[in-house]
């Protein structure tokens, strides 16, 4: 995905600007922007201040780290789930006193 022209500290002071009742054509004009660029950017970030804005960035990438976290964990749990299958029918083979393969 493209990643925009205009930082998101940018894009909320231009929220702001429509706003404080300048008109939104006018504001898109003054951007060169489009119009649907404003009403998604309004979704996104309406009525976000810019500290709640690092704050959810923050938030973000801490996000990223714990999802990175458990992918990982659980990729050493599948691991450890089969070396333990393993050693477990390596037993029951020993077990048997038949050892691997014997079909009675």
């Amino acid at each position: 995905m493209r990643k925009s022209r205009f930082s998101e500290t940018q894009i909320v002071s231009i929220l702001k600007e429509a706003e404080a009742g300048v008109a939104v054509n006018e504001v898109c004009r003054k951007h060169s922007i489009s119009s649907a660029t404003y009403y998604k950017w309004k979704s996104k970030y309406g009525g976000l201040e810019a500290s709640e804005l690092k704050r959810m960035k923050e938030l973000e990438v801490e996000n990223a780290k714990l999802k990175r976290m458990c992918a990982d964990i659980a990729l050493e749990n599948a691991a450890l789930r089969g070396v333990i299958e393993k050693s477990s029918e390596a037993d029951r083979e020993a077990r048997d006193c038949r050892g691997p393969g014997v079909v009675s």
